[in-house]
């Protein structure tokens, strides 16, 4: 076990499924918003790049990762609803 890991118990991964499925749920609803200019193919391109995050980190059972999968999500979703794609230069 490494420094200053928490490894999260079957009742931690338990509590977070719901947060982690409302996260998905919510970068795929913004994904699909008007504001967001891609065309068809970009946004399928996007939707199976969230697909795949979110499949690696199924297997994630560190606390603390888990949570930073959460908050990334959420800064996200929220930079989506604005009508901006995260990570590009303005």
């Amino acid at each position: 076990m490494g420094i200053g890991l928490l490894w999260a118990a079957a009742e931690d991964l338990a509590r977070s499924k719901p947060a982690v499925r409302s996260a998905y749920r919510c970068l795929l609803r913004a994904l699909n918003s008007e504001k967001v200019s891609l065309s068809l193919a970009a946004r399928e391109t996007k939707k199976a790049e969230v697909r795949y995050i979110f499949e690696l980190a199924a297997a994630e059972r560190s606390v603390h990762n888990i949570r930073e999968l959460l908050d990334i999500a959420r800064h996200a979703a929220s930079v989506l609803q604005k009508g901006k794609i995260p990570g590009r230069p303005l």
